[in-house]
Parts: C-alpha cells; sequence; structure tokens
C-alpha cells in the first residue's frame, strides 16, 4: 500500500498519492480493543522487568541506543552476517545498489508479455493493448523456479494500482486554489485530474492485476521469455471463482452472478506470496477506494462496508459500471477483500478467491509448510488500529502430489492475534458459534464471520495494531517477522516508553517466536526486534544496534523477505523526501547474535518511489526488487514527473519497474 510520511500532513503541498492515502487510512476500528502500543507500554513498564537482563532488553527495545546505550558493554558485539558496503542515503532522480552489484530493469509498464503484443504507445493507450503488456504499479514479486531451476522461471508480480496523473498524457493539470492559512488568504499550486472516460477507466482496468510471465537467465543477465507457455495476464477482465464457505452464499450473489460464485478480476493487489506447490497468492488490499454510491445507515451492508471504508469513492469507477456502485449493486463489494490463489502453471486456470482466509484488507499472504504437513498463512490487515491474522489447513501438503495440495485453503481455521503484556501471543480461532460469534451477535454463519471479519475480529478482543503489513515465517529460526508501518494518528497523551513521540511516523518490526518451531501453535511469544527512526535523535526512541550507521536507519518497514541463510530484508514505503532527506529502498537487518538490530542500506529508489516486491531466487544469487510510482513527488503530472526513470528519454513517461540485482562475478547476495 502507498503510505507516505503521515507528517507531510502538516506540510503545504501533498501529492495525489499522498491526498489519496489519508482518505484510504482513516482508521475505521472503533472498538475498545488495547493497541499495540497500550500492550508493549505495559509490558516493558512492569516492575518485574526492573534489573538484571530484562530490564536491559526492555531498554533496548523502547528506547534510543544513542540516547542510553552508551557504555561499552551495551553496545553490539559480534559480527554482522552481511558483507556488502553500504549504499549511501540520499535522493536523487536514479536508483543505487550497493558496490560490486548490478541492478538492471527487467520489466516496466508497458513492456511486452507476449510475441504478439503491441509496442508501447504511452500517448494512444487502449485497454485492449494493455492486457498484452505489463501492468502499472508493480508490487509483489514472487519467482517460482521451473523444474527447480534457480536460473529460469515464473515471475509472478501484482500491479496494485494506478496513478492517472502520471499514465495519461494531458489529463492532469497544476492549478492555483486560495486556502486560509494563520488567518491569511494565500495561493497554493496542487495537481488535479481532468474528466474521466470510459475508455480511460478500461485502460486503468486493464492495468491492474497481476503478470505471469517466464523469464530466464542468459550470459547473466535475466530475461522475459515472450513465447513461453504460462506467460498470463490477470485484470479485471479475469473471470474468477469464490471458493470456500462463502461461495453461493446469498450476500455475495448478485444481478450478473446469481450463483454467488463467480467474479470477474481482482484489485489493489499489494503483497502476495508463492506456495510450496508453486501457486501464486494476490492479496487484495483497499478495494474500498473502488467503489461509489451510498447505502441507507439501515441497509444490512451498511455497517460491515463502513468498518471497512466502503465506500471510499477514489476511482471513477462506478460511474460507468454498475457493479462498482453500492447503492446499485451492494453485495458486489462483498466479493472483493480476499486473497486469491493463481495457478500459475496453468495459464487457463480460474483463480479462486479463498473465502476462507478471511474479508479485510490484506497486505501479504506468505505461507509455509508446518512439521505437521498443515500450511500456515499468515497475512496483515494494513490499516491503522487493525490485526494480525494466520490461517491454518485442515488437510496436509502432500509434497508427491501437486494436485492434492490445491484446494488446501479452503478448509481449515483463521485465527487473529491478541498480545498479552507477559509477552504472549494468543491466537483466537474465527469460527461461527464459539465466543461471541453467535446470531445474536449478528453472525448467523461462518459465512457472515468471514464476510465480516473485522467485526468478528473486534468481537473477540484483537490487539489493535499500527498498520500491519507483510508477515514473513522463516523457516530456519521458527520465527516470524511482522511489519509496522506507523500510527500518525497517536495523540501526544498517547505517549508511552514505547512510543515516545506522538504521531509516530516510523513503525516497529514485531518479532514472533512460534513455540517449538510449531507454526500452527496457538500461543507464541513477541518481542520488539526494531523501533525505527532516527536513532541520532532521542526522542525519536528508534532502537537499531550502535553499529547501524547514519545510511542503516529506516522509517516506515513494509514488505520483507527472508534468503536462502535466513536472513531477513525489510523494503520501506513513506522515506518521506522532505522529511527524512532520504528515499524508500531495502534494508538488511541481523536478527541474531551481538549484531542484532544492525541495519544496512543494500538499495535505494529514484526520487518519489516506493521499494516493493524484495524476492530471491532459490539460490539467493538474484534479487528481484519493485520500484513502485516513481516520480511522484511535488507538482508530477505525465508532463513534469520528478524524474523519468527508468528510460531518461523526453518521449517516453516515468515508469514503476521491476529490477534484477546480481552480483558481478557471481554469488550470492549480501
Amino acid at each position: 500500500m502507498d503510505k507516505h510520511l503521515a507528517s507531510t500532513e502538516e506540510t503545504e503541498f501533498k501529492t495525489l498519492t499522498e491526498r489519496r492515502e489519508e482518505l484510504e487510512d482513516i482508521g475505521q476500528n472503533c472498538s475498545t480493543n488495547p493497541t499495540m502500543g497500550d500492550i508493549i507500554n505495559r509490558r516493558f513498564s512492569r516492575r518485574s522487568f526492573i534489573g538484571g537482563s530484562l530490564a536491559v532488553a526492555a531498554i533496548s527495545t523502547t528506547v534510543s541506543p544513542l540516547a542510553l546505550l552508551t557504555t561499552d558493554e551495551a553496545r553490539a558485539e559480534g559480527a554482522t552476517a552481511f558483507d556488502f558496503t553500504e549504499v549511501e542515503a540520499g535522493v536523487d532522480e536514479m536508483h543505487h545498489v550497493a558496490d560490486g552489484y548490478d541492478a538492471d530493469i527487467l520489466l516496466r509498464w508497458g513492456d511486452k508479455l507476449f510475441a504478439d503484443s503491441p509496442d508501447f504507445d504511452p500517448k494512444n493507450q487502449t485497454a485492449a493493448a494493455q492486457e498484452k503488456l505489463f501492468g502499472y504499479n508493480n508490487d509483489f514479486v514472487g519467482f517460482i523456479p521451473l523444474e527447480g531451476n534457480p536460473d529460469h522461471g515464473l515471475l509472478v508480480v501484482n500491479h496494485e494500482y494506478t496513478n492517472a496523473e502520471l499514465m495519461f498524457p494531458a489529463f492532469a493539470s497544476i492549478v492555483k486554489e486560495k486556502v486560509t492559512k494563520d488567518g491569511k488568504e494565500v495561493e497554493e499550486e496542487k495537481v488535479t485530474l481532468g474528466e474521466y472516460t470510459k475508455d480511460l477507466v478500461d485502460i486503468e482496468m486493464a492495468a491492474h492485476g497481476g503478470t505471469v510471465i517466464e523469464i530466464r537467465k542468459v550470459n547473466g543477465k535475466w530475461q522475459p521469455v515472450l513465447d513461453g507457455k504460462y506467460n498470463r495476464r490477470i485484470t479485471l477482465n479475469t473471470e474468477m471463482q469464490l471458493s470456500g464457505p462463502v461461495a453461493g452464499h446469498d450476500r455475495v450473489k448478485t444481478p450478473s452472478d446469481p450463483t454467488g460464485k463467480k467474479v470477474f478480476g481482482t484489485v489493489n493487489n499489494c503483497a502476495g506470496g508463492v506456495t510450496a506447490w508453486g501457486t501464486y497468492m494476490m492479496a487484495e488490499e483497499n478495494f474500498n477506494g473502488y467503489f461509489g454510491g451510498e447505502l441507507a445507515d439501515d441497509h444490512p451492508e451498511f455497517k460491515q462496508l463502513k468498518r471497512l471504508g466502503a465506500p471510499g469513492g477514489q476511482y471513477e469507477w462506478s460511474k460507468f459500471y454498475d457493479r462498482f456502485d453500492v447503492s446499485k449493486e451492494p453485495t458486489e463489494a462483498n466479493r472483493f477483500g480476499w486473497i486469491v490463489e493463481v495457478d500459475a502453471l496453468d495459464p487457463t486456470s480460474v483463480p479462486k478467491k479463498r473465502t476462507a482466509l478471511g474479508r479485510f484488507k490484506h497486505e501479504g499472504c506468505e505461507s509455509i509448510v508446518n512439521k505437521d504437513g498443515r500450511v500456515v498463512l499468515y497475512t496483515g490487515d494494513d490499516e491503522r488500529y487493525d490485526y494480525v491474522y494466520k490461517f491454518v489447513t485442515k488437510g496436509t501438503y502432500n509434497p508427491d502430489d501437486r494436485s492434492a495440495n490445491m484446494d488446501l485453503f479452503d478448509e481449515g481455521t483463521l485465527y487473529v492475534a491478541k498480545f498479552d503484556e507477559d509477552g504472549t501471543v494468543t491466537w483466537m480461532p474465527l469460527v461461527h458459534g464459539e465466543g461471541p460469534l453467535t446470531a445474536e451477535n449478528g453472525f448467523a454463519s461462518q459465512a457472515d464471520v468471514l464476510i465480516d471479519t473485522r467485526l468478528a475480529a473486534d468481537a473477540l478482543g484483537a490487539t489493535k495494531m499500527d498498520r500491519p503489513e507483510d508477515i514473513q515465517p522463516n523457516p530456519k529460526t521458527g520465527k516470524v517477522y511482522v511489519m509496522l508501518t506507523n500510527n500518525t494518528k497517536r495523540k501526544a497523551e498517547e505517549i508511552n516508553a514505547a512510543n515516545p513521540r506522538a504521531k509516530n511516523a516510523f513503525g516497529h518490526i514485531i518479532e514472533i517466536t512460534e513455540t517449538d518451531g510449531d507454526f500452527a501453535s496457538l500461543t507464541s511469544r513477541w518481542d520488539v526486534l526494531l523501533k525505527c527512526g532516527d536513532p541520532s535523535v532521542a526522542e525519536v526512541g528508534a532502537s537499531f544496534s550502535t553499529a547501524t550507521t547514519k545510511n542503516g536507519w529506516f522509517g516506515m518497514p513494509d514488505n520483507c523477505t527472508i534468503d536462502a541463510d535466513g536472513r531477513l530484508w525489510v523494503s520501506t514505503d513513506g522515506n518521506n523526501e522532505k522529511e527524512t532527506g532520504r528515499t524508500d529502498g531495502v534494508w538488511a537487518i541481523d536478527t541474531e547474535g551481538g549484531a542484532r538490530g544492525t541495519s544496512k542500506l543494500f538499495f535505494r529508489v529514484p526520487v518519489g518511489a516506493e521499494m516493493c516486491g524484495p524476492c530471491f531466487n532459490p539460490t539467493s544469487d538474484t534479487f528481484f526488487l519493485a520500484v513502485q510510482h516513481p516520480g511522484d513527488a511535488g507538482l508530477a503530472t505525465y508532463e513534469t514527473p520528478a524524474t523519468r526513470w527508468p528510460d531518461f528519454k523526453d518521449d517516453l513517461p516515468v515508469r514503476p519497474a521491476v529490477v534484477a540485482v546480481t552480483k558481478q562475478g557471481g554469488g550470492r547476495i549480501g
């Protein structure tokens, strides 16, 4: 999800993306459930922690190390697990990678995906052409090796959303408007969009979804295979199936689909995942923004749609398609907000929206095969004050029969996390009839629990988190890393030891330790791996190791990945250049030993961009990175982007792209 540093709310100018973001992340959770800040504060301020090593641990996770850890004994001991020369943090029109590495553009918006794809013509775009070209705003990236070959496989990519102001020529304009500041009327400039047509909406729809494309390393460089038999674009015109407990329910039936089992397309696919059996998982995040219209307060769907921020009205699709107007088809919105599973090895297969995994603003859906053979999937609900979930399948993974795994996600149990102050995570089942999830409380069936997942989690008393984003299990250590981007709505009276700032703009990383390496366990342990932000400013309260340099700190953790050596890499979204003097990028994070909490900058994006999709091939000698919405800074339009990366040609627009990073001379990354 696109999230710029929230302190931009205080600045005079906001890009269109920032303004969309403010509308998107209002925070719809009005429950009285405790926040993660409350839990952290109570845990690390208890008297029982004073004295001994636990007190040191508590301090190191909550207070700036440069402010408090001044003695040699408190400094990080031991060598980092990473061996590369750090990139210098900064802002310019280019991307930058660590010395000794190449970062090659692999796929850009508008690149050909098929042998018969048309040439990219940005000034004469059509929906038909876009359906055969690489989509817009690449977010999640996954790699599925073919026949076990780390140098030949399928790249699967989510296309999260569109920036019309950067996509369409002569569509956005810079206007002046009068505003009142400090009692005076002043003029400000802002970017506004032109009048939408159905043709433009159709192009946007075609630019959403996902891409499956065969790629191969040739003479040390990756390239797409345009005649690959697996190549596929997934768009708003792609037929999909609702599967699992919600399929066929009255609340997902529409005039165009009286069966309640068939839906077209998927939107706002942010982070995702790849399963052990080679399927591609697409997480539908901010689907609410695509719906317009209004519902009466007494409509049966009003409460749950409001909890999801729908209709959000950030797009104009409802003007041309009734299914995106909640006043005309109120149940269509219930067919979005799911996780979609795609059989990447069968380009004719029908993707399935796995309703057993719950409906909310999914960020990520990384899975792991548990030691008992069941599959565990982790996913976050990316909005301030929402929750962390995991799903445990009923059936077990069969490594010898791929077909036996294809519907594992239709049966199992969805859990939501409660983080207790003693360091325990309790995973609470979202099962109809258990606890408050009864007909008397508005949940007449398991389908209701899953359609109204947020309301069900509210009822169970789940812990309100600071924007749960990507969640990554580590198969080597039994730990799970939760990216918590920020919560800029924190008020001054809510400041506590773990959150020593109002408008907490920098976020946390939570580390969950699953009991005895059992990812399906119902109780776990949690700790704070990092409090993010500039550690040289004591009041920020960052907790990076003191071995971290001025280039190594970051804020707003978003996506993450684990490499073949079990090491953590984190990408960011929100290192706002105006506030921090640095762009987003990807950082390598030590999680073990004396170097724990040490961070090093490996790659940084061009101005205006967000860093997404960190993904390794199986041997970790290629690092795939996604650069999203480059050039989206200042008064950015098609004609006046902040950069023309990656082509730097006057006749081409700025273009989101996937980059393939390799080590010069070969070898593992990092």
